[in-house]
């Protein structure tokens, strides 16, 4: 039990070899072989501590946990063919206090937590006036600030994972074994006590080598958050006042208003790095496959909309696991469809999850550029060679000059994924008319009035392209360790806060005002490119008009059950349907972006959604899944007036169901 209390007491000077091996921008990068504790009494010392307190942010984005915790077992996305981690997804028994993801996200935010008491405490009783660094108050204030700010942050993903937690706000000088759970409420009031009391001496943002510290605008932004947060509980007590939602809208609007932080022109500007760079070979020209470059990662890791991301370094000798999200949503483009061989544009294929019809269904196709920004539909010939490849004949050839050429050249459409809606199926003699070497339909039919069938499956699904990393660390299409950064929060995500805030206000004008400026950004621009699907396969118009008119959203969307919005059956008032439509307005902006099962869990519809819309979901998934349980090492460490816990306390411990 001693090697408990360490584990959630947690030593700083452990953490530094991962910090200097992992971080980039404002953390110097530089090895720090030994340190001992007076190092940190020094100004350069309390400047590490404070860096290393930034650290424990990349552990989500680091491995499965990411999808696991985040996007498995919701209405977004369901099982690939090449599933681990399915107890997220399931609900299965192994789901459990013994949960690695459990363990692991406890001590890493515990970690974080750790640091930062350490920090303000240290830095707090610091007092050199010739300091560069830390020789003025409002110096120290700076630090301080971040310091609460990122403490405030990791109590509130601990909260919103697990409920109630140990509030651990100085650093024990004793082996401390003792610590009871505060209640919801008690620690949702601690965070906005850090985040309000950090907000005044951070700068609004950050550019240059500073990007990535906590900031006014982070800090105003996660108050907004949270204070939506407490404030959606209906049936649940997480301390919940009436000023909750005019407090959510103060605060984003402070971000929207001031910060200095934009939104985007173009939604696929976030993740640019996912589309072809060059100009794709036409019919019957030999070209070559997409690329992509280091340029256009580095450019959506500067973008302006974000307000607070985990940073991660392309320095192969300084990274450590690095992003790796890139892995998890790719389809099997490299076996199965010829043509295609592993790259780096595609990437590596861990086919770990898929997204769900609703998921697919939910945007509108024709007028919101986001879907096509946000799912790979097209997959283009990258193998050189061609040998075995299917030619044209004189049967099938567009003109005479092609026969006996490959139907598909180097760099041109090899396989294509059909969206059509179930209305519009397509006949199996028209997909063989095709000259793709793989064409995989939604729907289709035999013959008219027939059986409707789908390509889709577990192995071949349409890929979601936000976390593509097709530069990484090493030039072997192996490689995991990607040089994206990790969005926690960005300007786009304000805006549906406030909407939100509006909304639950009864207050719907405002409420859509802040969801159209999103529709108007998302809306395809004349003369913008766009997918032939929409006027092949789905019924849109073959031009290429401003869709923003019939893109915006408005008040019929929820005050009638409008068939675009796939409302649960339960859900018939005009109040309950908002809170459905911010939920699909959520999916069509932030698909895939690791807030949807605490999105669900927050509004109280994770139960009834989940069920709803994902088919994977087993008889095992229970009300009490809002919660992951504690972790078995803390419980079994805890103790109560110098006694072990007997079973009952441990009960009581625990969440509910575990």
């Amino acid at each position: 039990m001693k090697n408990k209390a360490i584990y959630i007491k947690c030593i700083v000077v452990a953490a530094f070899s991962l910090l200097f091996a992992s971080c980039k921008k404002f953390i110097k990068e530089e090895l720090v072989t030994t340190l001992t504790e007076e190092y940190y009494k020094t100004d350069a010392g309390l400047e590490d501590l404070v860096k290393s307190a930034y650290a424990p942010l990349q552990w989500k984005f680091t491995g499965e946990q990411s999808y696991a915790m985040s996007n498995f077992g919701t209405d977004e996305f369901r099982e690939g063919d090449q599933f681990n981690n399915v107890r997220y997804n399931d609900y299965d028994a192994n789901l459990n206090s013994n949960d690695a993801f459990v363990d692991a996200m406890w001590t890493n935010h515990y970690a974080g937590i750790r640091r930062c008491n350490q920090g303000v405490e240290m830095i707090s009783a610091f007092d050199d006036p010739a300091s560069l660094t830390l020789g003025t108050q409002a110096k120290k204030d700076i630090r301080i600030a971040e310091l609460k700010a990122l403490r405030a942050f990791y109590y509130f993903q601990l909260l919103q994972q697990m409920g109630g937690v140990p509030l651990v706000l100085t650093v024990p000088v004793q082996p401390q074994y003792e610590f009871p759970r505060a209640s919801e409420a008690d620690v949702y009031a601690q965070i906005i006590t850090d985040l309000r009391a950090a907000a005044n001496p951070l700068p609004w943002r950050y550019t240059g080598a500073d990007r990535g510290r906590a900031t006014k605008a982070m800090a105003y932004h996660y108050l907004a958050k949270v204070y939506l947060t407490r404030g959606s509980a209906v049936t649940e007590q997480r301390g919940q006042k009436s000023t909750d939602m005019d407090s959510a809208i103060y605060f984003a609007n402070e971000v929207i208003a001031n910060s200095g932080h934009a939104l985007e022109a173009d939604f696929g500007n976030l993740f640019s790095a996912a589309y072809p760079d060059g100009t794709i070979a036409p019919l019957g020209q030999v070209g070559a496959p997409p690329q992509s470059s280091k340029a256009k990662i580095d450019a959506n890791n500067a973008s302006n909309e974000i307000i607070f991301a985990a940073q991660f370094s392309s320095n192969l000798n300084l990274a450590g696991s690095n992003n790796q999200t890139h892995l998890f949503y790719p389809t099997q483009y490299d076996a199965g469809m010829p043509g295609m061989t592993r790259d780096f544009f595609n990437g590596r294929p861990f086919r770990r999850l898929r997204p769900t019809d609703y998921s697919i269904d939910i945007f509108d196709k024709i007028n919101d550029s986001r879907f096509f920004k946000t799912f790979q539909t097209v997959f283009y010939r990258n193998v050189a060679s061609n040998n075995g490849l299917p030619v044209f004949t004189a049967a099938n050839a567009p003109n005479p000059s092609l026969v006996g050429l490959p139907r598909v050249m180097l760099g041109d459409t090899a396989a294509l994924f059909i969206v059509n809606p179930i209305d519009r199926p397509l006949l199996t003699s028209q997909i063989a008319a095709m000259r793709y070497y793989s064409v995989f339909t939604r729907y289709k039919q035999t013959t008219t009035g027939g059986a409707i069938t789908s390509d889709y499956n577990g192995n071949k699904y349409l890929s979601m392209i936000k976390f593509s990393d097709p530069i990484r660390l090493t030039n072997t299409n192996n490689e995991a360790r990607g040089i994206r950064n990790g969005t926690y929060a960005r300007l786009a995500e304000t805006y549906l806060i406030m909407a939100e805030a509006y909304g639950r206000k009864g207050d719907y004008p405002n409420a859509l005002n802040y969801v159209n400026v999103l529709r108007r950004r998302a809306a395809y621009k004349a003369n913008e490119a766009r997918s032939p699907q929409i006027w092949q396969f789905m019924g849109g118009p073959n031009n290429l008009n401003n869709t923003e008119a019939t893109n915006l959203a408005t008040a019929d969307l929820f005050t009638t059950n409008a068939p675009s919005e796939l409302y649960p059956p339960s859900v018939t008032s005009t109040p309950d349907r908002f809170i459905h439509f911010m939920l699909n307005e959520r999916t069509r902006e932030l698909c895939g972006e690791f807030y949807r099962w605490e999105d669900l869990v927050r509004t109280e519809t994770l139960f009834e959604r989940t069920k709803l819309y994902n088919a994977d979901i087993s008889p095992s998934f229970a009300q009490y899944h809002k919660r992951r349980p504690i972790p078995y090492l803390q419980i079994i460490a805890q103790q109560i007036d110098g006694k072990p816990m007997s079973p009952d306390q441990i009960a009581q411990y625990q969440n509910p169901g575990y």
